[in-house]
């Protein structure tokens, strides 16, 4: 059924929104239509649901666990060992978790790394939002376990045939730590004939760069070009620290950047992330929140807010990152690369939007509302959500949480075990 949004504010402007199929078919006032689902909007605005370019869902269960502990600490005593006993009831209800905490806060596309993409996408498509879902691979930084690596990959071709409008895939080789250069060379060339996105972590640490450095004699960066891991398919989190040939490089190749500012400050990764530089060089810079083990909640507008504020506070220029651009970074760029119509509140675009409650002290008075929705209010104002042309939240409320929550406090019982 067609849906017909009434007086709804719209970039300053009451207007109608006419969603016909999982598109926006018009965007005017005083729009009639018969037979239409009719969403009252009088009090509400409409604003770009987000794309969160960096997380692993199903961590989700981890949240506040092995806090407050340096990166590789935490890693090895806190996340890896429990990982061990994931399965695949797990991963469909820590999945569902992280949907619906992204559903209530404003999001309906994410670009995952994890494992059990099966049970992922069956969790995604239940919940009727968008992902990218990557592979995780390791091959211990030894291109001898490359072997390991195809066989995985073999299991993944039937992973693939999951395909459809909410679930793509991708090919996510971990780190340069924990992967060699042979293995990124050839998932790369994999990822290139099956026109997949690669998605990995780089230059996370000043640790990670000085230990490639001593490795290699050349920085992540400079390490992945190498072995012909850069195009303009390669998304890559964190980069929070860059030379200036590495955003050359970046810029050169067409690389994308996600900058996960929660997860940064919170590991003590650092406040070094470039994003004017970075901005002036021509690079893709994109938003992520990072899993809930590391950022503990996958609130993207949290994430836009935090990434403006340090920015600012780190340049000591005010200007720098101004709201158009945050919010660019948290929904359009992130879905071009993802080759996904959304990100916009316009005709032709995929039906992706939100209803924000204007009637609270956050939009009192409401000289601005995307400065409004990003720094003054917190995500409890998202009243309904939108995914291609389908209502998955109305009165701040989805269907099935109370058994989700449920489910994934059992399920974190049994993950959590060291």
């Amino acid at each position: 059924m067609d849906i017909l949004i009434k007086d709804v504010l719209l970039n300053d402007q009451r207007t109608d929104i006419l969603i016909s199929g999982n598109r926006i078919a018009k965007i005017s006032p005083n729009i009639e239509s018969s037979g239409c689902e009719l969403i009252n909007a009088s009090g509400m605005a409409a604003l770009p649901t987000f794309v969160n370019m960096h997380t692993h869902i199903p961590m989700t269960l981890f949240r506040g666990y092995g806090d407050d502990l340096p990166l590789q600490q935490w890693l090895n005593t806190k996340i890896w060992p429990n990982e061990k006993n994931l399965d695949e009831e797990i991963i469909y209800w820590g999945t569902k978790l992280g949907c619906l905490e992204m559903i209530k806060t404003g999001t309906t596309c994410f670009s995952d790394m994890y494992f059990f993409l099966p049970q992922e996408a069956q969790a995604v498509k239940d919940m009727g939002i968008r992902a990218v879902l990557g592979l995780s691979l390791f091959d211990g930084c030894n291109p001898d376990n490359l072997p390991n690596v195809k066989k995985e990959l073999e299991q993944f071709e039937q992973t693939l045939a999951l395909t459809d409008d909410h679930v793509q895939f991708a090919i996510s080789p971990h780190a340069p730590y924990t992967v060699s250069g042979p293995t990124y060379q050839y998932l790369k060339a994999y990822a290139n004939e099956r026109n997949l996105l690669l998605h990995t972590h780089l230059a996370e640490t000043q640790g990670e760069v000085d230990n490639t450095l001593r490795d290699f004699g050349l920085t992540p960066v400079q390490h992945l070009r190498k072995w012909k891991a850069l195009d303009s398919r390669s998304t890559l989190a964190h980069c929070v620290y860059l030379s200036d040939d590495d955003i050359k490089i970046l810029a050169d190749t067409g690389a994308t950047v996600t900058h996960n500012p929660n997860s940064n400050l919170k590991l003590g990764s650092g406040l070094n992330f470039r994003y004017a530089d970075l901005v002036k060089a021509g690079v893709n810079v994109t938003l992520g929140t990072d899993g809930c083990s590391s950022s503990n909640n996958l609130d993207m507008r949290e994430a836009t807010k935090i990434a403006s504020l340090v920015q600012k506070g780190r340049t000591l220029e005010p200007t720098v990152m101004p709201i158009g651009e945050a919010l660019d970074m948290a929904t359009v760029n992130g879905a071009k690369v993802l080759g996904i119509d959304m990100g916009r509140v316009t005709e032709g675009a995929l039906a992706d939007l939100i209803l924000v409650n204007l009637k609270t002290p956050a939009f009192t008075p409401n000289h601005n509302t995307l400065s409004n929705w990003i720094y003054a209010a917190d995500s409890s104002v998202v009243d309904t959500l939108i995914c291609n042309g389908k209502v998955l939240m109305r009165g701040h409320h989805v269907d099935g949480e109370e058994e989700i929550m449920e489910q994934a406090i059992k399920m974190a019982k049994r993950l959590i075990t060291v």
